[in-house]
């Protein structure tokens, strides 16, 4: 229908058949079997044949204003195909709660697609990399927080984090009387714990803060205090003499959100695939 619908508006521009039939060029009975094609699947009569020479229906100003918005959009999508392959320094903030060793398959998949770009990859807490985004610092910036705070980024999925303890054999844990093992402020997912506690007037007693995840771990292994861990990686790969703790009535839930620069040109190809690649890490 590609056709019938060029056709269409070229006799818009043309105002004859016999001078559309010299544009494509075809025959004049060509031409005219174009347009009854399209009539009959529409199912209506685009012209007015009673006229010499024939003159749109009020129909066919409509499908005429619809056919080129269509026409349109398919020379955008044939100007995407054509962009050039991406090349140069991309610039990707990540946030602390996602770069970590097992992340490092889904950059491998990126650089793979795009040996012409040389990737440069920086990591943080949500606001510092929010902030280097606003700067114009990073071309794509992965964050943890509340979509609901950032109209102009793109939800790519969700990271469930649970409390996690120590396996002893009194295996319950009294938020009245627990400390943490947590990450420093500005920790997104910290943040997000404290506000927890605070709805249940429980206090935040942190035993110790620790950047490493490993050195984290360990310590809760030991019963020095709680902590907290992805669900996906906890059910992946549940680490050993640990066990998950409802500590704070259910899991921390936060919104994993992507912004990008909107001068992006060719490298938009790059981001596509990063929000993709981080889209599948999350749901492993």
């Amino acid at each position: 229908m590609f056709e019938e619908l060029r056709t269409l508006v070229l006799f818009a521009q043309e105002g004859s058949v016999q001078k559309v039939a010299k544009r494509l060029p075809l025959t004049q009975p060509a031409v005219s079997r174009q347009i009854q094609r399209l009539e009959q699947a529409l199912g209506v009569q685009l012209l007015d044949r009673r006229q010499k020479p024939p003159i749109l229906t009020p129909m066919g100003s409509e499908v005429l204003a619809r056919s080129r918005d269509i026409l349109d959009a398919v020379e955008k999508l044939r100007a995407i195909a054509n962009i050039p392959e991406p090349e140069g320094v991309f610039r990707l903030g990540i946030v602390n709660g996602l770069a970590h060793d097992r992340f490092a398959d889904s950059i491998i998949a990126v650089i793979a697609q795009f040996p012409r770009i040389s990737l440069r990859l920086k990591s943080g807490w949500s606001h510092e990399l929010a902030e280097q985004h606003r700067l114009g610092n990073l071309d794509v910036t992965i964050i943890l927080s509340d979509a609901s705070r950032f109209y102009d980024a793109e939800r790519i999925g969700e990271e469930e984090v649970i409390v996690v303890g120590a396996c002893t054999p009194d295996s319950s844990h009294n938020n009245q009387q627990t400390s943490w093992i947590l990450s420093p402020e500005p920790c997104d997912v910290r943040r997000s714990l404290s506000s927890r506690l605070a709805q249940k007037n429980c206090p935040l007693v942190v035993a110790a803060e620790i950047e490493h995840s490993g050195l984290q771990m360990e310590l809760v292994r030991q019963g020095i205090g709680l902590g907290l861990m992805p669900k996906r990686l906890f059910d992946r790969f549940p680490p050993d003499g640990i066990m998950e703790v409802d500590a704070v009535g259910g899991s921390l839930r936060l919104d994993v959100l992507m912004f990008r620069s909107p001068h992006l040109g060719p490298m938009a190809k790059v981001a596509d695939a990063i929000g993709a690649q981080i889209r599948a890490f999350i749901a492993r």
